[in-house]
């Protein structure tokens, strides 16, 4: 208003004022000019600058404000106001319309004002890293499996994000992505949210009784009769459990007797194992996998799992039901949406190798996506375990023998002090699986698995009928499962430890009977015999003659001497291997071995140990240190590691 003002003031002194001299009159109207010209550009600057101040001071924003809104780990979603008086009137619509025009206004400016004043909306505006969240998103959708591979690889290896776009990726990618990520070595655990809370239990029951009651709705006709007595051991040993808990009575040869907590209880975690042994049984049938899942198996597992954290017995049941119900592809969304991703995902991370082996498995049954095999009950990975760029070009198959398991038997030498359950955080000092720590390190182009079957010395505790513990059975159970983890489709080199190595004979002499297991004969590049008794063991003989002490079983009375089965098995299997110019490895102990306190056997001796193929090398162990260097490069690892590395020479060349 005063430039205003002082412009016409000028003006009419310019109009009113006498005529002045020609020559003062020009330099006059120079300077008016002058004056008016330069008191309007001053006053528009003033303006202009007052005005754009203005406006940038209502636009600014609180940018902490924005950054913790980011960081919150949860989806933003539209919300409607309860207020029906909100929704509707002049008034809601004006306000409607002006939010719109606000947006788009503020919209426009942010474009135009882009310049060196427009630092609040840089700094609000998306990230770059914040676009790589999206882009890798959509790219883990792509109809293209190796764009999906490697945006899934890209998510595992980014380290710098923020919590919040962690958790981005994790309430929105699909389950084939959450399942990759879960499969990924270097994948932060924020990827992976927490499980959904679990249901309440009913009033008046227990984990127990809820686990006795899902055993009990599983179909018990028309079953495999080692299944029949597991379920039959588990709801009996239940049944008495839980009477006792509730001052019921238990009955012995018919007569009830009140029941007594000192001489009658049974744990509630061994009553527990035995349910969970026999639901292991149920879901290796399809059928029952599905009758496990309608009935609430997956909480009622995962409540088990969290109340057992210090029994890794009962967890690895858990883990081995569930990896069974993945081999169902149709179960898969219901085992991610039931949150086991997440639990398996931190399990495979662990430093204790049952575990870790164990998670693997399920992810592996998990990710179709990456893995075309299928790992059935007994037959795991131990590398490699996550997702990896690294060609595997041939596998090694280590069989356990009697009274064996898949990890325990190839520990490294105890050193006389029980370290079965020792986890060392450097495993160059000590290792509970040597072929996971050791081998696969040296050859990383090698799968490596580990199979792992039931076994006694004595029918005392037998749970199953005999004949299901025979080689013969045992061989063409295991040679099923491991033509459905693609054991064939690539050179193989079979390790194996006592009995374990009567198995693998069998198997391959089955094998070559049968047109569709040809590619594992033809595969086969050569075996290792840890004193395999080819010729029969003292075991045997021993249990044999106090019979009526130990009731020795069906799979120790195959091991006899005069064991008419054995002896044809190795006839027919030197004649085969001879022919097929199988490369063959041996290893024999020279001391005795304890069994028990008191009995000191040499389990096999030198004749048994000798196939009649191939080298055969004296070591100065027992029969249970045989397959158990003490260090890596003891001679036993080292001689092992130069078999598998000439007999698959020309195929890890290539």
């Amino acid at each position: 208003m005063s430039l205003a003002a002082y412009c016409v003031i000028c003006c009419r002194r310019m109009g009113t004022s006498t005529p002045p001299p020609k020559s003062s009159t020009y330099w006059r109207d120079i300077r008016n000019i002058i004056k008016f010209t330069g008191s309007l550009i001053l006053g528009g600057s003033l303006f202009i600058t007052y005005e754009v101040l203005a406006l940038k001071k209502s636009l600014t924003l609180d940018t902490q404000v924005v950054e913790r809104e980011k960081m919150k780990s949860y989806i933003y979603v539209h919300t409607v106001s309860l207020d029906k008086t909100e929704n509707h009137g002049i008034t809601h619509q004006a306000r409607k319309e002006l939010h719109k025009a606000v947006r788009k206004v503020l919209a426009a400016s942010a474009r135009m004002l882009r310049g060196p004043f427009a630092d609040t909306f840089s700094t609000v505006d998306i990230e770059d890293h914040d676009c790589a969240v999206w882009l890798l998103l959509r790219k883990s959708r792509s109809d293209d499996r190796a764009a999906r591979l490697q945006a899934v690889q890209e998510m595992s290896e980014a380290h710098h994000w923020h919590d919040y776009q962690y958790r981005i990726i994790a309430q929105a990618c699909d389950m084939r992505t959450l399942t990759g990520l879960a499969r990924s070595k270097e994948s932060d655990l924020r990827f992976f949210l927490r499980p959904p809370p679990l249901p309440s239990l009913k009033e008046d029951s227990s984990t127990e009784e809820e686990l006795r009651h899902l055993l009990a709705s599983l179909p018990q006709t028309d079953l495999d009769e080692c299944i029949q007595c597991f379920t039959a051991l588990a709801l009996s040993e239940s049944s008495q459990s839980l009477a006792a808990q509730k001052g019921g009575l238990w009955c012995f040869g018919g007569n009830g007797l009140p029941y007594a907590e000192s001489f009658g209880e049974v744990p509630s975690a061994t009553v527990e194992m035995f349910c969970l042994e026999a639901l292991v049984k149920h879901s290796e049938i399809p059928t029952h996998c599905d009758k496990i899942e309608a009935n609430g198996g997956l909480q009622l597992l995962q409540r088990l799992y969290q109340l057992h954290k210090d029994c890794p017995k009962v967890q690895r049941n858990i883990m081995r039901i569930l990896g069974n119900m993945a081999l169902n592809e149709h179960l898969h969304s219901t085992i991610v949406r039931s949150g086991w991703v997440s639990i398996l995902a931190e399990a495979i991370k662990s430093r204790h190798i049952m575990e870790a082996s164990h998670a693997a498995r399920t992810l592996a049954n998990l990710d179709r996506e990456a893995v075309p095999e299928k790992y059935q009950d007994g037959v795991y990975v131990l590398h490699p375990q996550y997702r990896t760029s690294q060609p595997i070009k041939a596998d090694v198959l280590f069989i356990h023998g009697l009274m064996g398991a898949a990890f325990k038997t190839w520990r490294q030498q105890d050193n006389d002090q029980d370290l079965t359950e020792k986890v060392s955080e450097d495993e160059s000092k000590y290792t509970t699986c040597w072929p996971k720590s050791w081998l696969a390190r040296d050859c990383p182009a090698l799968r490596i698995i580990s199979v792992e079957y039931d076994t006694s010395l004595s029918d005392w505790r037998a749970r199953c009928p005999t004949e299901r513990k025979s080689i013969a059975f045992r061989s063409n159970e295991l040679l099923r499962k491991l033509r459905a983890a693609g054991v064939g489709d690539r050179p193989v080199i079979w390790v194996s430890h006592s009995m374990g190595g009567l198995l693998v004979k069998k198997m391959l002499l089955e094998a070559s009977k049968k047109p569709e297991m040809s590619t594992i004969i033809n595969n086969t590049r050569g075996i290792i015999f840890y004193s395999v008794p080819h010729h029969g063991s003292h075991l045997a003989e021993y249990s044999v003659n106090i019979r009526y002490l130990l009731f020795p079983s069906l799979e120790v009375k195959e091991l006899s001497k005069d064991s008419p089965a054995l002896k044809t098995l190795q006839d027919d299997f030197l004649e085969f291997a001879k022919d097929k110019n199988f490369q063959v490895l041996s290893f024999v102990e020279t001391l005795p071995t304890y069994i028990g306190s008191m009995i000191k056997l040499h389990v096999v001796p030198l004749e048994s140990a000798d196939l009649g193929l191939g080298d055969l090398i004296p070591v100065d162990v027992n029969h249970l240190n045989i397959c158990k260097p003490k260090k890596k490069d003891a001679f036993l690892y080292q001689r092992t590691l130069q078999f598998i590395r000439d007999a698959l020479a020309k195929d890890l060349e290539n």
